[in-house]
This record gives structure tokens, sequence and C-alpha cells, in this order.
């Protein structure tokens, strides 16, 4: 329990217990338990889109599909803290500044954003916003469930199948973690993913190629992946999954928010 909540409050601003210092062994056993800690978050997201497009219709007001998505996006956001789009810009900066090896992780390890992270988060930032507009009604609150566990389960395939870049660092504690957490993260993954059929086991595979092409390409550049390639797989695999989602367009098997558990 102490690992899943380590987890929980690493990857989320959802404190339910206070955990102070948590063990680099904490961390480590966490990164098996990403996927439920994903389902949390699409409960929490699909709760937020019931209660701007359904519930406020109920008191016959109707929010504009563009500023209901605007919402959708900043609680998305809001209740990850930016990790995933820290990690996503930093390694967009490096990859994509053409320089050797050493340096790429030296512009990573920066905390300051350049030119080339904010112009990639803009257009990830793009991405999401209308994929959530062009998700059908039918669609949007399953997917948005199924959303955030199909991108934490990209980050224990990375973590688990790819060598650490650094000799230290944040994510080489959970990069420490055995094989049998990629097949309890895998396991618990295709069971969270019934919630939304098979539209969402297409965009599973879907994000899964996605993710070996893109490690396996900085891997290449980098001598391995960093706690900054975990999170740019995490944001550019649910845009992959997203996509997905979109392009499939089937809403026979994605299932309404009242049957999503504990709601």
């Amino acid at each position: 329990m102490r690992s899943f909540l380590t987890g929980l409050q690493f990857l989320t601003r959802l404190h339910i217990v206070r955990l102070d210092n948590p063990s680099m062994e904490d961390f480590t056993n966490s990164v098996k338990f990403f996927p439920l800690i994903g389902a949390v978050l699409g409960l929490i997201y699909a709760a937020a889109a019931f209660i701007l497009f359904e519930f406020t219709a109920e008191f016959d007001l109707n929010m504009p599909v563009h500023f209901g998505s605007a919402i959708l996006l900043a609680i998305m956001l809001y209740m990850t803290g930016g990790l995933f789009c820290d990690g996503f810009m930093d390694t967009m900066d490096g990859l994509l500044s053409g320089r050797e090896r050493e340096r790429m992780l030296e512009i990573m390890k920066d905390s300051r954003v350049g030119a080339s992270g904010a112009m990639a988060f803009v257009v990830l930032s793009l991405w999401y916003f209308a994929a959530l507009m062009d998700l059908g009604d039918e669609d949007l609150y399953a997917m948005l469930f199924c959303l955030p566990i199909i991108s934490r389960f990209m980050v224990v395939y990375v973590i688990t199948k790819f060598p650490y870049a650094r000799k230290e660092g944040m994510g080489k504690a959970f990069s420490e973690v055995g094989g049998g957490a990629f097949w309890f993260a895998l396991v618990t993954t295709l069971i969270l993913l019934l919630a939304g059929g098979t539209l969402a086991y297409f965009a599973f595979f879907a994000a899964w190629i996605f993710s070996y092409v893109f490690a396996s390409y900085a891997t290449k550049k980098l001598g391995g992946v960093t706690g900054d390639v975990y999170g740019a797989v995490a944001m550019m695999a649910g845009a992959t999954a997203l996509l997905t989602m979109i392009l499939l367009g089937s809403s026979e098997a994605a299932i309404e928010l009242s049957d999503l558990p504990l709601l």
C-alpha cells in the first residue's frame, strides 16, 4: 500500500496520506502501480467531463464544447502537476538541439525551457485540445478513463525495457525495478481497458508501437532513457492513443460513464 501511495503522491496532486521522505525502494516498488494510478486519474477526468457536459445540462446550462475541452485539459495538467509536461519539454530541447550525446543530456537537465521545448509543448497541447473536441459523445467518458491508464503503462514499459542513460538521477530509482513489475502492470492495464472496449485496445497497441519507436530513437541518441524521456513517452503515447481513437471512431465498444467503477 505504501508503494501505491508513494506513486500516487509522486505522479499526481492527490496526497491521501502524507508520506514524508519516501525511500528509493518505495519509488522503485511503485512502478507496477502506475496503471492503477492512471485509473484514479481517469475516474477524475471522466467525472469532470460528466459535470461539465451532462450535469450542467440538467440546469439548462449548455457548456460550449471548446470551452469545456479547455477546462478538461487544464484539469488534466493540474492533476499531474505538469510532471510529464516538464519531461516532454526537456526531452524536446535535448533531442532537437542537434548536439552530441553529453550536451543533449546537459540541456535536458537544465531547469530552463528552451524554444524547441516550448514550441513542441504548444503543438502537443493543441493536439490534446483538438482531440478532446473531436471525440464523440459516447466515446468521451470511456476514453478519458482509459487515456491515463495507457500513457502510464507506456512509462512502465520504457522503464523496464530500456537502459537508463545517466549514472544517477530521479529516474534511476524507477529503473531499478524488476521485470515482474512489467507483467503486473500489463495484466492490470488489459483488465482496466475493458472499460473502453475494442477501441481502447487499438489505442493501447498503437501507443505501444509509438513508445517502442520513440524510446529506441532516444536510446540511440542518448545511450538510454532518462526521467525526462519517461515523461515525453507518457505525453506522446497519450496523444497517439487519442488520435487512434478518433481515426477509428467506433463508439460501439465504448461504455457510458454510469458503467464505470465507483461512479
